[in-house]
């Protein structure tokens, strides 16, 4: 189903919810209803939360990897990026961009507010943007492959060193077209 539509019939939804009902409202659920429209969307919302679960626990799978500049696998260890990269692509099946400021570039920012499970956490570790890059686990936690000579683990984001390099969170949709100019009515 088209994203769009999508997010226009969850906004048809949600004001029906919330206004007094009506002959349109009626007319609205009628018409969600005989096409299974209701069923689909909430089936979407729960493979949603299912996949940012199922990956936050294939990353939990990799905890004591250790570190390796340009690493991309657990046979050769994992820098951040390359983490980051091979969870997404082993669990949702999306290969990301390689690079940290390149995920950044080629995902959804959102506010640190929003995180979910699954999102990303983007930190200035190197006296430039977005040159760290972790899955936010939830809890203000998130796992990440840090540096030479240490291995994936989970830390917390309110600690004063993640959180002075906080660099921002970004949201990975998945499903999305990937130029909206090409995406069909």
């Amino acid at each position: 189903m088209n994203r769009w539509l999508c997010i226009a019939l969850l906004v048809a939804c949600a004001s029906a919810q919330a206004a007094p009902p009506s002959a349109a409202d009626d007319d609205l659920e009628h018409f969600l209803s005989e096409n299974r429209l209701l069923t689909t969307i909430g089936q979407m919302g729960h493979t949603v939360t299912d996949r940012a679960s199922e990956l936050v626990v294939n990353a939990m799978g990799f905890l004591g990897v250790p570190y390796r500049r340009g690493g991309n696998s657990v046979e050769t260890g994992f820098d951040c990026s390359g983490f980051v990269r091979a969870m997404y692509q082993s669990t949702v099946g999306l290969i990301l961009p390689r690079r940290a400021n390149e995920q950044a570039a080629a995902t959804e920012t959102i506010e640190k507010k929003d995180l979910q499970p699954g999102d990303l956490v983007f930190f200035n570790t190197m006296k430039r943007a977005f040159s760290h890059v972790g899955i936010y686990v939830g809890e203000g936690k998130f796992i990440h492959s840090p540096k030479p000579g240490a291995q994936v683990r989970v830390e917390d984001m309110g600690v004063s060193y993640w959180k002075r390099r906080f660099d921002g969170a970004r949201r990975v949709i998945t499903g999305a077209p990937p130029d909206p100019a090409q995406a069909q009515p």
